[in-house]
């Protein structure tokens, strides 16, 4: 059964957007959008090129600040919030492009991410082995997340759908109650493609998940919502089901509703 045919009730909000927009000079590049983002769920954010999708991600994770609108997380108004506070409140993001340390191996990695939630960023001066303690929770990560094998595997020489593995493995690392994927499958392979989506449906059991998609099968397969953005502007939401029958959505990404 596809997520979008689940009839679970729903949870609670985590992450809501109310009339949130986004002008560049006189160019309006986000208007008005509203989002609910649920607890335990996956909500993706789709649209052609060019639709704001990646606008509407930086302005949710304070890179940019919102021009009009509102933003609340677990119930704080976080509107004018600073981007390292808002992960510290529990809003993590990753990126299109895999940003691990790539001569590091994969345990490496993920206790290097371990450092700040285990109060250890700032204390330069302790050696190496201090790390040590963070070893049974790297290890549970990287266990959790099917990366068991390449656990002394320098990132470097992961295939790609790995090291996108091995990047959400670092996100949640900070333990987050909303995790954003920006174009989580971007240049995989269909093997990768299906291991990578397998993994967010189970990271999704315990967290909300945000996620900028292309890959429409895959939208299809694990999503529980679906918003879509044209021109920054919401035109149409609900499951995949609905939305791809919306004649508007239909138009915007194939020019006719035919």
């Amino acid at each position: 059964m596809t997520a979008s045919a689940q009839t679970q009730s729903q949870p609670r909000v985590v992450l809501t957007a109310r009339g949130l927009g986004k002008t560049f000079g006189g160019f309006a590049a986000v208007s008005n959008v509203n989002l609910d983002v649920h607890h335990a769920r996956i909500h993706a954010l789709i649209g052609p090129n060019g639709a704001g999708k990646t606008t509407v991600f930086n302005l949710l994770t304070k890179f940019l600040q919102p021009t009009t609108g509102k933003i609340t997380l677990l119930g704080t108004d976080i509107t004018h919030t600073k981007p390292d506070k808002v992960a510290r409140m529990g809003m993590v993001r990753s990126f299109q492009i895999s940003a691990v340390f790539p001569h590091l191996t994969v345990l490496e990695n993920v206790k290097v991410a371990l450092q700040r939630p285990a109060g250890l960023a700032v204390q330069f001066w302790l050696p190496l082995s201090s790390l040590d303690r963070l070893n049974g929770r790297a290890e549970t990560l990287i266990d959790d997340l099917g990366l068991t094998e390449y656990r002394d595997t320098r990132a470097a020489d992961l295939s790609y759908g790995r090291k996108r593995v091995l990047e959400i493995a670092t996100t949640l690392a900070l333990d987050p109650e909303v995790l954003l994927l920006d174009e989580p499958m971007a240049g995989m392979g269909q093997e990768d493609v299906r291991m990578v989506a397998d993994i967010i449906r189970e990271v999704a059991r315990h967290r909300a998940v945000l996620m900028v998609e292309h890959n429409l099968s895959v939208v299809a397969d694990i999503c529980h919502h679906v918003t879509v953005l044209q021109r920054g502007e919401i035109i149409g939401e609900g499951d995949y089901a609905s939305v791809s029958q919306d004649h508007r959505v239909r138009t915007a990404y194939m020019g006719t509703e035919d």
